[in-house]
């Protein structure tokens, strides 16, 4: 892997308000700015080149840059800077803004604007690349925004800005800067504060009072069952719920959002078979839980509304998060309100330790059969769960186009040897179903991806290095972004991007399938306006074209093998991206 492109860390004092952001930036400890240049940053690109000690990531586009830094917040633990150039790049960013701020993943968003003084202004360009307050464009789904107007502001907001972004609930933010402020000469050298002291604060803990009553819920019910959704983000917190489902023997079910929170190959884990045990258990703790609807509720088809609760009336809830602590009033992305016995506001990364503790002094004296039953319970599930997907995956083996639980097998069996990681993709769920999954920073699905998968495998991939990395990527989801595979180019990050290639916006067609039964209308018709099939893109000609190394269409179940090998091999032997395109089954 190539390193981004930088200049050695500047030894002498920033001479303008651009040096001065670098100089403030570098110190907080971030690492990469990825952008597509723009006029109104022209001074902090300078200072990125000249002042220099942050990598830049040229993108070919404002939303891969920001899934770039998504993906290597979510595998560095800390953010990554983007840069935007005014109303037109922040317009191109918002949409992998607002999935970002979906996902809780912090990042530092500089944005640039025109001269806010009228005579400084050009005629026309520079009053279009003008607003008064760009951030109106992403206030409702950024956790912080500042346009400061002076050089102590230039500072003190990347502070404000950084302390925000990382405090969870984490998220992004963003610092706009007006021109004339980024190319302002300093008058003296400029005095930068001890950043230690502005570091964030340290994570909420459980209060006694919930902790001990949470623990007492726990050790009494006769099937508890954790539902997880965010706890694997952070891996203290995944392996915090790790040792308290082992001790109290609980089946755990994953809601497999964006990252893995427990387990697969731990026979605690249940995760397929919600219903069932939601309706056997008379204790729910929701772990990193934001959707609690869709938790304690199933859906009988993603086409219709409406979700059938599976947790009987009398069974207790406990929920552990800070989801309160971080809410908008113009998107409804909060979800449904919904019944909770003990609501508790914390940080399970601390909240979990200190969970296991008291629930391992309340173990004392309780007759070990409790445990048995129940991690005789969850085991009889995690077994039957396997046996049940190992029959589907035989019974789809020889389909043509190759089903999605073939590929997933084949491309497990191509990369398990290697210290792998994936950076995106799940291929509708085979992947947790077939794969050995134990620990989060070698699995990563962001659910919302249309055009940001590639971007951020590339991010974990930045972020972890040294790593075999794979990457699942759909069509409809490639043909949004194609000039990520540029960035991958110029990177020379060794990758092996699978296509999933079903030549389809395919989850429309369920859709349009349920509208033309319901009205009585030609179902033969429902791919219109969504087949992507004439003409069908060839993926691997376009990695070719960035001299990248491309193999496919592979159309045949028994080519997948075959051309995954040489794919490994040549990834091997070329240290370069190499995209397979597979042409799939729909789902």
């Amino acid at each position: 892997m190539k390193s981004p492109a930088s200049n050695k860390e500047g030894t002498k004092a920033p001479e303008y308000v651009s040096d001065l952001v670098v100089e403030t930036m570098r110190r907080l400890g971030i690492e990469y700015v990825a952008f597509n240049p723009g006029a109104t940053f022209r001074a902090l690109h300078d200072s990125f080149v000249q002042y220099g000690g942050i990598g830049m990531v040229l993108c070919c586009h404002e939303e891969v840059a920001v899934a770039i830094a998504d993906g290597y917040a979510r595998a560095k633990g800390r953010p990554m800077a983007v840069a935007v150039h005014d109303i037109v790049g922040l317009q191109h960013a918002t949409k992998a803004i607002f999935e970002s701020w979906l996902e809780r993943v912090p990042m530092l968003i500089l944005g640039g604007t025109g001269p806010v003084s009228v005579e400084d202004r050009r005629p026309w360009i520079d009053w279009i690349h003008t607003a008064r307050m760009n951030s109106y464009l992403v206030r409702e789904y950024v956790k912080w925004d500042g346009e400061p107007e002076d050089v102590t502001g230039a500072v003190e907001s990347l502070l404000r800005a950084h302390r925000i972004a990382v405090t969870p609930p984490e998220g992004p933010v963003y610092v706009c800067y007006d021109i004339l402020l980024q190319e302002k000469k300093l008058d003296a050298p400029p005095r930068i504060p001890d950043l230690e002291r502005f570091a964030p604060p340290s994570p909420p803990q459980m209060d006694r009072d919930s902790l001990d009553r949470a623990a007492k819920l726990l050790v009494d019910a006769a099937l508890p069952v954790v539902v997880a959704e965010h706890a694997g983000r952070r891996p203290e917190t995944f392996r915090g719920l790790t040792e308290l489902a082992e001790l109290l023997s609980v089946p755990v079910l994953d809601m497999n959002t964006s990252c893995l929170n427990f387990p697969n190959t731990n026979e605690l884990d249940v995760t397929g078979a919600k219903e069932r045990v939601l309706k056997d258990s008379d204790l729910v703790l929701a772990v990193d839980v934001r959707d609690m609807e869709r938790a304690l509720s199933v859906q009988r088809s993603s086409q219709y509304r409406g979700a059938v609760r599976a947790l009987r009336d009398s069974a207790k809830v406990i929920q552990i998060g800070l989801n309160d602590y971080l809410v908008r009033s113009w998107s409804e992305e909060f979800g449904r309100i919904c019944p909770v016995d003990l609501p508790v506001a914390a940080d399970t990364s601390v909240a979990l330790p200190a969970l296991v503790e008291r629930c391992r002094e309340l173990l004392r004296g309780v007759p070990a059969s409790r445990m048995e039953a129940r991690r005789g319970y969850a085991a009889k599930v995690h077994r039957e769960l396997r046996s049940q997907w190992a029959e589907e995956a035989k019974r789809s083996w020889s389909k043509k186009p190759t089903s999605t639980a073939r590929l997933a097998s084949e491309i497990w069996e191509a990369v398990r040897e290697e210290d792998w990681v994936l950076g995106h993709g799940s291929l509708n769920g085979w992947v947790r179903r077939l794969w050995a999954l134990d620990d989060p920073l070698r699995y990563f699905d962001p659910t919302i991806s249309t055009g940001s998968g590639l971007g951020v495998s590339l991010g974990v991939a930045l972020a972890l290095k040294e790593k075999f990395f794979v990457s699942i990527v759909g069509d409809g989801d490639m043909l949004y972004t194609p000039g990520t595979l540029w960035t991958a180019a110029n990177l020379r990050i060794p990758m092996l991007v699978v296509m999933f290639n079903n030549r389809s916006y395919y989850q429309d067609e369920g859709h349009q399938l349920m509208m033309a039964r319901s009205r009585n209308r030609d179902v033969s018709r429902v791919g219109a306006g969504i087949r992507i099939d004439d003409p069908a893109p060839d993926f691997a000609a376009l990695a070719r074209s960035f001299g990248l190394n491309g193999i496919g269409p592979v159309e045949g179940p028994d080519e997948v093998a075959p051309a995954l090998r040489r794919a490994v091999d040549l990834l091997k032997k070329e240290k370069k991206l190499v995209l397979v395109d597979v042409v799939t089954q729909p789902r």
